[in-house]
């Protein structure tokens, strides 16, 4: 595996102890702790290990507080399902960065829409799934920044 890369893994199927480590983090970043010592502690942590994962363990859900949300969709060819799913983003208060769209081939077009999405009256998974609800999606997967 080459370095630097990432995997998005359901936090079950790993150790307890990253868990303890990204639970440490957030004792530090929320005050509940305020050392790195009082932190191990409450997490039921060594130092070693708190410092040994630190900079390798990071909760997926941080990245949705960074607040751009990118959608990838495969869309049905037909007139009004853009416009359909741009108005979902917009009720939904996102602020749209980027649209792209392929030209439609055998009925279908891939679609991606980025928007900042901190200011939103939703969360993101609420607004995905109005998205989902719009007629001509047939596919849809996100990233959040």
């Amino acid at each position: 595996m080459e370095q630097g890369s990432y995997l998005v893994i359901d936090e079950r199927v790993l150790p307890e102890i990253y868990q303890k480590v990204v639970y440490a983090q957030s004792l530090l970043e929320s005050g509940e702790a305020s050392s790195t010592s009082e932190a191990v502690r409450l997490a039921g942590i060594s130092r070693s290990v708190y410092y040994k994962y630190k900079n390798a363990v990071f909760p997926y859900t941080k990245k949705e507080e960074a607040g751009i949300l990118t959608v990838q969709f495969l869309l049905m060819d037909r007139p009004g399902v853009l416009v359909s799913l741009l108005t979902v983003f917009y009720e939904a208060g996102a602020n749209i960065l980027t649209v792209n769209q392929n030209i439609p081939v055998k009925g279908r077009a891939f679609v991606s829409v980025s928007a900042k999405v901190e200011k939103m009256q939703r969360s993101p998974s609420e607004l995905l799934e109005c998205l989902k609800q719009v007629s001509g999606v047939i596919k849809i997967d996100s990233i959040i920044d």
